[in-house]
């Protein structure tokens, strides 16, 4: 029984929790659970929650065809700076590129006396340099050194460096230099984990090119034990199902990649969400969505435009840039386990610090000392006083006496405390949003927001005030969202190489010819990936910018036709589209000055393998009103929100079991609507309507 039923999994893990979503692809049929993080160990939640999933559905691993895993390993290690000894070897002339990096100065020159310049990832004692010399054509102006390169290989070997990047000057237009560098390294040092920028990033700008390259050289041993370790644990449970880890840009790739490429899984996780989101508000007819990933330990925004997440290569993480293909996510630490607390001037602050799952929010059983967001919600009486349908049961008395410690010392009432957390909270979210949207020439008003994670839909109603949204759409079981993403998501390798050329002087034979190597290389890693040539899809891009400007905007390159049909007409009309593009980020017509010449700068290519997405089951049309649904109520304190005048008053609040709700139900507000894994409080002045797909549409009542 169990191998007629082919079931995939998705699995995204969390800071707190480790979220799972299990589609039966006979049926249609999704089943999702939620099972605490293991910090200490990131593969045992993972592996719980495949056998809890299993379970639910009276499964065993037979029934599994493929799993899909998001995760934030790479991540947290270079957040938390827990980077190993790393060795880095460059063109004689360049060893001081880390720490001339770049003139710019991050939030502006205002900025500059405050900003502390953060450390290299390499010390100036762990850089070794190499004679040789390409020219930006990639032709050879000065031989490689082997005698050099062998030095730089044993003064590693010899000083204990088992890991090291390589990143030579031109190494994007020609890898020979770099080729050998690594054969000398893989004779002279074989044990060593070593990365080069011609594999990891074929682009020009050797600052971010070289911090990329070590990067992914930094955290590929941590990646690779972890993904390493999670398949030969899921053998025990489902022998040689294939395992694919999310990856920044909106793809994913078989693990046995992933641990080539691990720089690819920076932002794994939120690109989940960002796509799951994208995926459903679509559905639900909207094509210009803000996504909100609220978890635990933080909210992920990103902006949706004509159903597609915006991409940028200009991301980083922690204080490394990283100029690899990646959703354009912003995180800011305003998650349920945000810790309040008061900064040295006595006032109140609200994250980044987080209480995670371990040892969790005060209101949690083996809670923490310090108060929580989560701690606030469930003293205004915003969430029950359980979590995860009562497997995790939360105590309001702790709650209370932290928050009223944490008020006495800023003479404000237990809800006023409690409020405040909540109001810094929802401000921390909406810069980020507006950041994602304002900040790129877009006007967050005609966006609809969508909340998804297990606390992103508490402060819905607050953001659409504070941003002017006019809606927020809010999917059938929110902290799952990522996880289900996962499902969504094809199999994508992004390819690069730069080719600058004022496009006057386009040489089309040439563009004709990076174009289909790219394309080549795109096939073969495909074929690899187990797609056949006809189901591969290949989408062009190019970078391209007015001279003199020192950044690019991306736009779309013809896809339809054969790299060798590229004519004039097509590149004009990539010019044109550039100017289009331009000119909604910066709101100024360059396109009407003659001296502004445009120029191509980098040529890409994406080898999309297709993989069947989940159905979205349609709910029937319910009988009677929303009453079926209510499961009882209790005191929760909506008003005061942001308000000078008293915290408000409490107000004894119908609460919805959310899966009796029907197609077509309308909620008014106040109400609390609550399911397995998050809770929507809808105030005052709110409605909440459920349409075909099970979503809630909050917006203002009429």
């Amino acid at each position: 029984m169990a191998a007629a039923r082919r079931v995939r999994i998705g699995i995204d893990t969390g800071g707190t929790f480790t979220d799972v979503v299990a589609v039966d692809e006979e049926t249609g049929r999704t089943t999702t659970t939620k099972t605490p993080s293991t910090p200490a160990d990131p593969a045992e939640g993972f592996l719980a929650g495949v056998r809890k999933v299993l379970g639910l559905m009276g499964l065993d691993g037979a029934a599994v065809t493929a799993v899909s895993h998001g995760t934030t390993v790479a991540t947290n290690q270079l957040l938390e700076g827990k980077l190993d000894r790393i060795g880095f070897v460059t063109t004689e002339g360049y060893e001081s590129v880390l720490e001339i990096a770049r003139q710019s100065v991050p939030d502006g020159y205002g900025n500059s006396y405050f900003w502390v310049k953060p450390p290299r990832i390499v010390p100036a004692d762990l850089v070794r340099t190499v004679r040789g010399r390409l020219d930006p054509t990639g032709a050879e102006v000065r031989p490689f050194d082997r005698d050099d390169a062998v030095a730089a290989a044993r003064f590693f070997r010899d000083a204990g460096i088992t890991t090291v990047g390589v990143c030579f000057l031109h190494a994007y237009a020609d890898d020979a230099h770099e080729r050998a560098m690594l054969e000398v390294l893989r004779e002279e040092h074989p044990g060593a984990v070593v990365s080069i920028s011609s594999q990891v990033l074929r682009e020009y700008r050797e600052y971010e090119r070289s911090v990329t390259t070590l990067v992914d050289a930094a955290v590929k041993p941590r990646v690779g034990a972890y993904v390493t370790n999670i398949r030969t644990r899921l053998d025990e449970i489902a022998p040689g199902v294939p395992f694919y880890v999310m990856k920044s840009n909106g793809g994913v790739l078989s693990a046995t990649e992933v641990v080539h490429q691990p720089i690819t899984t920076m932002l794994s996780g939120p690109a989940a969400g960002a796509l799951g989101a994208a995926l459903i508000a679509g559905a639900a007819g909207f094509d210009r969505v803000l996504t909100c990933d609220g978890g635990g330990t933080s909210t992920d925004v990103t902006v949706v435009v004509d159903g597609e997440p915006t991409l940028t290569t200009e991301g980083s993480v922690g204080d490394y840039p990283s100029k690899i293909p990646m959703i354009d996510v912003v995180t800011v630490g305003a998650g349920g386990g945000s810790i309040a607390w008061l900064s040295p001037e006595g006032t109140l602050k609200v994250g980044p610090r987080s209480a995670g799952a371990d040892p969790g929010p005060m209101c949690y059983p083996s809670g923490g000392a310090e108060p929580t967001v989560t701690d606030a919600h469930v003293v205004l009486g915003r969430i029950p006083p359980h979590l995860l349908g009562g497997e995790i049961p939360l105590s309001v008395d702790a709650a209370r006496k932290g928050l009223s410690a944490l008020g006495g010392e800023l003479g404000l009432s237990l809800e006023r405390t409690a409020l405040g957390i909540l109001e810094i909270s929802a401000w921390n979210q909406a810069n980020a949003l507006r950041q994602v949207t304002v900040a790129r020439g877009l006007d967050v008003r005609d966006f609809t927001l969508t909340t998804f994670g297990g606390s992103g839909s508490l402060l819905a109603c607050r953001l659409m005030d504070v941003l002017g949204l006019p809606r927020t759409l809010v999917p059938p079981n929110p902290g799952n969202v990522s996880a289900f993403g996962l499902l969504t998501v094809d199999v994508r390798n992004d390819h690069v190489q730069t080719a600058i050329s004022r496009h006057a002087d386009l040489d089309l034979d040439r563009v004709r010819g990076v174009y289909a190597d790219l394309e080549a290389d795109a096939a073969a890693a495909l074929d690899g990936e187990g797609f056949s040539r006809d189901e591969q899809r290949m989408v062009r891009t190019a970078d391209l910018r007015y001279v003199g400007q020192a950044f690019e905007v991306r736009v779309p390159v013809p896809s339809e036709i054969d790299a060798a049909d590229l004519d004039a007409a097509a590149a004009d009309e990539v010019a044109r589209a550039f100017h289009a593009a331009h000119r909604r980020l910066y709101g100024y017509d360059f396109a009407a000055d003659p001296r502004q010449a445009v120029e191509w700068v980098n040529l890409r290519v994406s080898g999309i393998g297709p993989i069947r997405r989940p159905d979205l089951v349609e709910l029937p049309p319910g009988d009677g009103g929303p009453e079926r649904a209510v499961t009882g109520s209790r005191p929760v304190l909506f008003g005061g929100d942001g308000a000078d005048d008293g915290a408000g008053d409490w107000a004894d609040t119908p609460t919805y079991d959310r899966t009796r709700l029907a197609s077509g139900d309308v909620v008014a507000g106040p109400a609390v609507i609550e399911e397995f894994g998050s809770t929507v409080p809808v105030h005052p002045g709110f409605t909440a309507t459920v349409d075909r797909f099970g979503n809630l549409l909050i917006e203002r009542a009429s």
